[in-house]
């Protein structure tokens, strides 16, 4: 086996093997690092990293599993963690100049569960600053780019994430998603991201009480994300928002023939790529072949979604980042000092405003998912946009159109808005220009088993990426 191979091995399967005495955690941390050395300078997907330590955690992870001793459900695998959560004595930048001193206090839950499951922080992941954008650039790390054409990025806000993984420079990493900043990357990069739905994994205050707001996983394939998404989630004392009892994840799921699923090119209003239309097409063709009915609906949803979603992040995490404007604006980057702005501009009226129209788009989302299994519909209406792209300058064209250029191109907001539905992003096919797309799969309120049981049926029968040469970026 190529050191290659190792560095795209699923998760699940490394474990399975370390197990077995068949392969070394520290075989695989090192081809690991030799492969984030041989990609940094393309892919540019760390922050801070953290070599020296992880090989010394996985010589211990190594005799752990020599010894048959007992090891947790990540033990030895590298993961890499966004750039945006906490770890006590390390460095968190958060993509920005103003952060570049800070050390950690305390330990995020989500990271603290990570490591106590074994999984090892060899690296932090790179993120647009205040993880504000859908693209990752900062003044502080640079671009970071796309494993499968480096001229565009590989999404945002989780994009370091999704970036190592592509590159085959993490086994799962951890992402956080309060517009789309798990499924944008997962779809531009060719992954499985899950957006679990609200307060199913713990996070950070006060954001824990933002129902736009989670976190979850981003992985290679649909086992890896299970697998990952079973240790995050969980009450947490810490959080008063996270749900009692903990729910885990089967890794076995019954086939979908049977099923009815709702389909939706465009959510009523988003204009889509004819690539990204030609791709989702044949997902729903997968579906049917699997015993699945698809129909297309209508949703009754206009562009007053898109406004919404963007008035709703305007008021709150817009307005989070205005006191910095006064002191800081100079050093922040461009699409942070506009969002700042937007967001002293905002008012409690419009902040109402938003959550009138949330009520009311699920009073045709919810009755429809009674009908219906599941929705599919694309994750983002454009393949990607170039890796530096700048939404303040720039503009956005999708048929001749132009769309708004900060979330116009992706369709993943409206789900932040109902966020209580779970919805897995998982690929769909590339675009000529070797970008991926994606899919997402919406489920019913609090539903998960259902997003990943249709996703595992609809990765059994297309194969996972990332498996061989022919799946892979040529990096």
């Amino acid at each position: 086996m190529s050191d290659l191979d190792l560095c795209y091995m699923p998760a699940s399967e490394a474990l399975r093997l370390f197990k077995a005495k068949k392969l070394s955690p520290v075989d695989l941390m090192q081809a690991t690092i030799d492969r984030a050395e041989a990609t940094k300078a393309t892919i540019n997907c760390f922050t801070f990293e953290h070599f020296d330590e992880a090989m010394a955690l996985a010589r211990k992870a190594e005799a752990k599993y020599a010894k048959g001793a007992k090891t947790g459900a990540l033990e030895g695998l590298p993961i890499g963690i966004k750039d945006e959560s906490y770890i006590k004595g390390k460095p968190t930048s958060h993509g920005s100049l103003l952060s570049k001193d800070a050390i950690g206090g305390h330990t995020s839950t989500m990271n603290e569960r990570v490591m106590k499951a074994g999984g090892i922080v060899h690296a932090r992941t790179a993120t647009p600053e205040f993880s504000c954008a859908g693209y990752t650039w900062s003044k502080r790390w640079g671009v970071t780019r796309n494993p499968w054409n480096p001229d565009f990025t590989p999404g945002g806000s989780s994009g370091g994430s999704a970036a190592t993984l592509a590159s085959g420079t993490s086994a799962i990493a951890t992402g956080s998603d309060i517009a789309g900043s798990i499924r944008i990357p997962a779809s531009a990069c060719g992954l499985v991201g899950f957006k679990p739905p609200y307060g199913r994994n713990p996070d950070e205050p006060p954001f824990n009480l933002d129902f736009y707001c989670h976190t979850g996983p981003l992985a290679r394939n649909v086992g890896d994300a299970i697998l990952l998404q079973n240790v995050m989630a969980g009450p947490s004392p810490l959080d008063i928002a996270t749900l009692r009892p903990k729910l885990r994840l089967p890794n076995d799921y019954k086939p979908i023939k049977g099923w009815k699923i709702a389909f939706s090119m465009d959510l009523g209003s988003f204009e889509i790529d004819p690539e990204v239309r030609k791709n989702t097409l044949a997902a729903c063709d997968v579906f049917r072949s699997l015993g699945a009915t698809v129909e297309e609906v209508d949703l009754g949803w206009g562009d007053e979604v898109l406004k919404s979603g963007m008035a709703y992040l305007e008021h709150l995490f817009g307005a989070s980042l205005a006191p910095l404007l006064a002191k800081h604006g100079k050093d922040m980057t461009s699409y942070a000092r506009q969002f700042a702005q937007d967001g002293q501009k905002s008012k409690a009226t419009d902040f109402v405003a938003t959550l009138d129209v949330a009520a009311r788009m699920y009073q045709t989302l919810g009755p429809l998912l009674e009908k219906y299994d599941v929705l599919i519909c694309p994750t983002n209406a454009l393949p990607a946009v170039p890796a530096e792209f700048d939404q303040t300058k720039g503009k956005v064209e999708i048929n001749g159109k132009q769309v708004n250029p900060s979330l116009g191109w992706v369709m993943t907001t409206p789900f932040n808005m109902l966020s209580r539905c779970p919805v897995l992003s998982v690929p769909s096919g590339r675009a000529a220009n070797g970008v991926p797309t994606g899919i997402q799969i919406v489920g019913r309120t609090y539903s998960d088993a259902d997003v990943f049981r249709a996703a595992m049926a609809y990765e059994t029968a297309q194969g996972q990426w990332y498996m061989n040469a022919g799946t892979r970026p040529s990096l």
